[in-house]
């Protein structure tokens, strides 16, 4: 093989590597945070079954979601307290 078409070849490699890494990282980011909206929405779900003979409901919007999304249970215990805290 010539060196001309070796050094093509492991600049080719090298494009296709940053061109991966470019696209791939922002796709598990937004992967990641869909993840953690779905546990936020299922934890803010068993919320409003489980306390919902008690006059507990959380009501199930963006910012709640985001809120229990990101921060888990945490989020859902502080969203538990700014409803007593409202209400």
């Amino acid at each position: 093989m010539e060196w001309k078409t070796v050094l093509l070849s492991l600049l080719g490699l090298l494009g296709l590597y940053l061109f991966g890494t470019i696209f791939a990282r922002p796709l598990v980011l937004i992967g990641k945070l869909g993840i953690s909206l779905v546990v936020g929405a299922v934890l803010l779900v068993l919320v409003n079954v489980l306390c919902g003979g008690l006059g507990l409901h959380i009501a199930i919007n963006p910012i709640t979601l985001l809120t229990a999304g990101l921060l888990q249970v945490p989020g859902v215990i502080l969203l538990v307290l700014v409803n007593y805290m409202v209400l």
